[in-house]
């Protein structure tokens, strides 16, 4: 059996796992959890699925939890529910001795895939010939180890949806232009609303190698836009806000700013998921929205805001698939893998990639 066969059957679910009852997953899984105790802690992206978030002892967007586990110093192990870049970043900045464990290998990011390294240090060298040394590189935190250790060795550093303005506010205080990675539609919406003219944005397709969207003169271009996108946000559109309005006046439009150009400017409002959990918990009792989002996110946000009247913008569900490949069987199998001394699905980032992502990432908590 070759090795890369054995791995793929390594991390196959064991079938012992496949067709357990709920009652005794959530019995097992609670279990695991007492007899691990402060050696361990499950970290669940606000993404998560319900029945699995209710074992998470901390909720939160990837950074913010990537942090809390390397905060939780007792904590041995840190099994993160979430997809592999968030886990690889936890990994980065947890501390001498933590384990991070991803449930299931098989749940990554599509939007994170679509910045692939070579392709991204291909396109620098045609962009510095393009523009000189005029460009700083900035990722969104939705993105591989790989690509924030060239984002932090070529100058450039890390932001989240929060704080994407300020981050570029930075960026522009280094060089003229920016590369930003991978979601063309948070760079194009931030970078608007600070000011900056769709004619000086362009679009870098890794597909074709050759710059898209070009409206205006090269020299005048200030961001160049990865094109990547969350596969998620990408499914909300104007028509969407649209019927919505036509069928309810007096709801309440609010975004994520992965949505595209149009669907963010549409919007009442549009901000990180934070801001949309924020805006909506204080927001007062009958009022009525509209939330272009992750659906289970959304679900959620309905049943502890009863007050409220909240639904999904779309009409068709909106899941992140990959985020929902973590399921019950696997933190059990997780769980108990630790338990027997064996821990399964094991993230780790090498030492110099490791470095240089924390050096970008250091850069952005500096601003």
């Amino acid at each position: 059996m070759s090795l890369d066969m054995l791995t793929y059957v390594q991390n196959q679910l064991p079938e012992v796992y496949r067709n357990l009852p709920g009652r005794e997953l959530d019995e097992r899984i609670w279990n695991a959890k007492q007899r691990l105790g402060k050696d361990l802690v499950i970290l669940g992206h606000h993404y998560q699925r319900d029945d699995v978030i209710q074992f998470a002892d901390f909720r939160g967007d990837s950074l913010k939890l990537a942090r809390i586990g390397a905060q939780q110093r007792e904590a041995k192990y840190i099994v993160f529910c979430g997809v592999h870049f968030m886990a690889e970043t936890a990994d980065t900045l947890a501390a001498e001795g933590q384990t991070v464990i991803l449930p299931d290998l098989k749940a990554g990011c599509s939007m994170a895939d679509m910045a692939d390294i070579e392709d991204v240090e291909e396109a620098w060298e045609e962009i510095q010939e393009q523009f000189g040394d005029t460009v700083i590189p900035v990722t969104y935190v939705n993105s591989t180890a790989a690509i924030k250790a060239f984002v932090g060795r070529h100058g450039g550093t890390t932001c989240t949806s929060s704080n994407a303005k300020e981050v570029l506010e930075w960026a522009f205080s280094q060089k003229k232009r920016i590369l930003f990675l991978p979601d063309q539609h948070l760079g194009r919406n931030t970078a608007y609303k600070m000011g900056i003219p769709l004619e000086q944005m362009v679009i870098w397709s890794p597909g074709s190698g050759q710059f898209e969207d070009v409206k205006g003169d090269m020299q005048e271009v200030r961001m160049i836009l990865w094109k990547g996108h969350c596969s998620v946000h990408q499914k909300f559109t104007p028509e969407q806000i649209q019927s919505v309005r036509k069928r309810d006046p007096e709801m309440k439009v609010i975004v994520h700013p992965e949505c595209c150009f149009e669907v963010v400017q549409m919007a009442d409002c549009a901000g990180s998921t934070d801001f949309i959990i924020k805006t909506i918990s204080a927001a007062p009792a009958g009022s009525r929205w509209a939330v272009g989002t992750e659906v289970n996110l959304v679900q959620r946000l309905a049943r502890e805001n009863p007050k409220q009247h909240i639904v999904l913008l779309s009409t068709t569900m909106c899941p992140c698939l990959t985020m929902n490949r973590i399921d019950r069987p696997h933190l059990l199998w997780a769980l108990e893998s630790i338990l027997e001394g064996n821990p399964i699905n094991r993230i780790t980032v090498d030492e110099e990639t490791a470095h240089w992502s924390k050096v970008a990432l250091d850069r952005m908590l500096a601003v």
